[in-house]
């Protein structure tokens, strides 16, 4: 899942349990949201514990330089 997804998936959570005030019989709406919620927050950890994991941090500068020094030419 990707961090959008689960952006999106935490967005939804939160408008359905904080902001929604609708009564549907048998289904709670508020603990909708808070499942969503939950499935959004998941999927954020592991896309950053995956991006953290495959991600260089620094790269630094090249630990050595190859010297190409001209051919050597002797002059008669």
């Amino acid at each position: 899942m990707s961090g959008g997804i689960s952006l999106f998936l935490f967005a939804v959570g939160a408008v359905l349990a904080f902001a929604v005030n609708y009564q549907v019989a048998e289904v709670d709406i508020a603990a909708i949201g808070w499942i969503l919620m939950g499935v959004g927050f998941f999927g954020i950890l592991m896309y950053l514990l995956f991006l953290a994991t495959f991600a260089p941090f620094y790269r630094g500068r090249p630990t050595s330089i190859d010297i190409v020094e001209p051919p050597h030419t002797h002059l008669n």
